[in-house]
């Protein structure tokens, strides 16, 4: 099938650009600083059992979703839902504003893994020594020699710490003091914003370009990383620490809703980015194949990234003396703080460190610059006509880059208080409960609404035969079911954000995250009402409008060809699929 339009919006040039595109969009900083730790933290070894549950019944399903209905309507996000099941386009929109904020905050990391990589340019690693400006009397250099026999002040800090704390945020004393402008920071993310731009500025093809770097380097450097860690000793310490079961977890429900957290964090499921990917494949492209391999390798780089992070981990607790339990740390506070310091134990330490940074500056790139694609799309597919003419679309990717730079020093991203602003970003814009509960209204649609059958036979017709039939009942019942109770014990368990775990935020602190939260979810109701309230005929007939696909779908294009006529009936499309043609002008040019 060739979609009207395709020339001109473009595809990748090859299944490769797609494979990797979508690899650097899936595979980025939480692999090597989430998975890891959670693992270890919720029973070493028997963490896979709910991982590897949450992966096959939500994980798998919701990736093949999303992907085979952008390859096969060729449409972004936002038009792909409306040309899909309009009643839930709402959930387009709300996809977009979470790829935003995410666009906004998430390249504050590359800022700061900027400073630290040509930090790591000196003779001596600025984080290794107290004999700096920023220095506190309390810092306190490690000294292996007189690890065992010597006494820590308790108010004490390490020289790592300092630099992070005092050097690259110059972090103010408390929440509500949010500091002044950190104009190293600015350039740093000015820098981050500039590669962003050009690797997306003519879009798939520069983009389909780019990841063959992007996406593969960080396999070099992760490789580098394990081989260096796996012959430090105490290596075999924290592997163990790492995997060592604790079967006694599984019963508790924490333990389950980390696993199911971390594959929708992990797999950019419910955020639209996958639609808009797999929409640049060739219709006939085996989206069912690259599913399975796309996500059997995102598990794989987080399992192996494991034993890179806690060889280094378990050598750090070995030269200290101590349990890996106290330099054990997630997120931030491991590729800022734990890892620095302990690369400032190896020898030729400025090698390992650049190493480590251009690994967590290409994992973060390329899943930054493929999500502002993806924005992208979703926003030229709603007018083609407009953004598919000479430079519009460069401009407006110009415009909105300016401007997510320029959100980002206003909301505060690069002052002394930016470590803030960003844990409120992450903690709830791109929250658990946020997908989950897309990705319990993605199932409703496509199992009990457009029908996972009716996808089931689109698919085939791409690919030639069905998926695993499973997967479709994962759809009608099993993904929404795990999802609406782990989306009701997120509610239950649910703790306001605490900085450190230590320091409440202001009331207005909580209302700006619970404005994140909601500015994207409540999208879909709001449509609905629209929709509904401007769609005409009686209250059955706007919904039965509303709940009905396009008329210019790939299947309903064979079933205007003539040749369709002439075939036997076991061959003709499922009569559910029938053009509605006296509401389809209606619903193709009018507010839906």
């Amino acid at each position: 099938c060739k979609h009207e339009g395709q020339g001109t919006r473009g595809q990748w040039s090859s299944k490769l650009e797609f494979l990797l595109a979508v690899a650097g969009q899936i595979i980025g900083l939480g692999n090597v600083w989430r998975f890891p730790y959670l693992c270890y933290k919720n029973g070493g070894g028997v963490f896979f059992i709910p991982y590897v549950v949450f992966l096959f019944a939500c994980g798998i399903p919701l990736f093949l979703l999303e992907t085979s209905l952008g390859q096969y309507t060729s449409q972004g996000s936002i038009t792909c839902w409306r040309k899909i099941c309009p009643l839930f386009e709402g959930m387009g929109y709300g996809h977009q504003v979470v790829v935003l904020y995410s666009s906004i905050y998430y390249i504050i990391i590359l800022a700061w893994a900027f400073f630290y990589l040509f930090s790591s340019f000196s003779s001596e690693l600025p984080w290794a020594s107290c004999r700096n400006s920023w220095n506190t009397e309390f810092c306190l250099e490690f000294d292996l020699k007189a690890t065992f026999n010597r006494t820590f002040p308790e108010n004490s800090t390490s020289p790592v710490k300092e630099f992070w704390e005092r050097r690259v945020l110059n972090i103010t004393g408390n929440v509500e003091d949010l500091g002044r402008v950190r104009w190293e920071l600015v350039l740093c993310l000015f820098l981050a914003w500039v590669i962003c731009y050009f690797c997306v500025w003519k879009g798939v093809k520069s983009t389909g370009k780019v990841v063959y770097f992007t996406a593969t380097f960080p396999y070099v450097m992760l490789l580098v990383l394990l081989v260096r860690g796996l012959t430090l000793p105490g290596a075999a310490d924290g592997i163990k620490f790492y995997l060592y079961p604790e079967p006694t977890r599984l019963v508790d429900p924490q333990v389950w809703m980390d696993a199911g957290t971390q594959i929708f964090y992990s797999y950019a499921i419910c955020i639209g980015c996958l639609t808009a990917l797999g929409s640049y494949n060739k219709y006939n492209n085996n989206c069912y194949k690259d599913c399975i391999y796309l996500c059997l390798l995102n598990s794989g780089t987080s399992f192996v990234a494991g034993f890179a992070i806690f060889s280094v981990l378990g050598f750090m607790a070995y030269e200290q003396g101590i349990d890996i339990s106290m330099v054990a740390e997630s997120g931030p506070g491991l590729a800022f703080i734990a890892y620095p310091r302990a690369v400032a134990m190896m020898p030729f330490p400025q090698l390992w460190a650049i190493c480590f940074f251009i690994m967590i500056i290409l994992l973060g790139l390329d899943s930054e610059f493929v999500g502002l694609e993806a924005l992208m799309t979703s926003i030229s597919d709603m007018y083609p006509s407009f953004f598919h003419t000479g430079h519009r679309r460069k401009f407006f990717l110009f415009i909105l880059s300016v401007s997510c730079f320029l959100i980002g020093i206003r909301q505060s991203l690069c002052l002394q208080g930016g470590l803030y602003i960003f844990l409120l970003f992450d903690y709830y814009s791109c929250s658990g409960m946020t997908l989950l509960l897309f990705a319990i209204l993605q199932s409703i649609c496509i199992g009990w609404v457009y029908g996972a059958d009716h996808l089931y036979e689109n698919i085939e017709d791409m690919i030639g035969y069905r998926p695993w039939p499973l997967i479709k009942y994962c759809w009608k019942y099993v993904t929404p079911v795990i999802c609406t109770a782990t989306f009701v014990f997120s509610l239950i368990k649910y703790t306001p954000l605490k900085f450190n775990n230590t320091f409440e935020y202001p009331w207005w602190g909580y209302a700006i995250g619970w404005w994140f939260t909601l500015s994207s979810t409540l999208l879909v109701p709001i449509w609905m009402v629209y929709a509904v309230i401007s769609t005409p005929g009686t209250l059955r007939e706007r919904l039965q409008i509303l709940c009905t696909a396009s008329t210019d779908l790939p299947e309903n294009q064979v079933k205007k060809d003539p040749i369709y006529h002439q075939q036997s009936p076991e061959r003709k499309l499922p009569s559910h699929t029938t053009d509605r043609s006296t509401w389809a002008n209606f619903r193709d040019t009018g507010p839906l």
